[in-house]
């Protein structure tokens, strides 16, 4: 099942790059939500798409919101990609694809799915972007929904 513009975001708890819990009821209200799933840590493709984020980080905090990458590496591989690549927003840990379920996204045939969401202050997803192979197409298309 998919949840899509309008629909209650998924209520959620994980783990953090750095090992603390994160839990999205407790950012609901203070600031819109960019969720950005991404199948790997390192792949060429998702690297390319996290320095985005982080190169228009500013941006983004400008536009009053948080980023947010999840996919189910360990805690360990989170906080190495971090350090690799300055990255200056959280990396959550979903190891068995609960959250990645959640939210209804969809595996291609040859991996895990690569999906935006934008939640907003009102907690109802606002935005939904889901592209596989494009890169840069997640950072660049949130940003702009934002900026309207």
């Amino acid at each position: 099942m998919s949840i899509n513009v309008g629909h209650a975001a998924p209520h959620f708890s994980l783990q953090n790059q750095n090992d603390n819990t994160f839990n999205l009821q407790e950012h609901i209200g203070k600031q819109k939500l960019v969720l950005y799933f991404y199948p790997r840590n390192e792949s060429a493709i998702c690297t390319t798409d996290v320095c985005e984020f982080r190169d228009h980080f500013a941006e983004y905090t400008k536009a009053g919101a948080m980023v947010i990458g999840i996919n189910d590496g360990t805690i360990e591989s989170h906080k190495s990609f971090a350090q690799n690549h300055h990255l200056p927003f959280t990396l959550l840990s979903d190891p068995d694809n609960k959250v990645l379920k959640l939210f209804g996204v969809k595996n291609t045939w040859f991996g895990k799915g690569r999906e935006t969401f934008i939640i907003g202050l009102d907690g109802l997803i606002a935005y939904k972007f889901r592209i596989y192979w494009k890169s840069k197409a997640h950072p660049k298309r949130a940003l702009e929904f934002l900026r309207k």
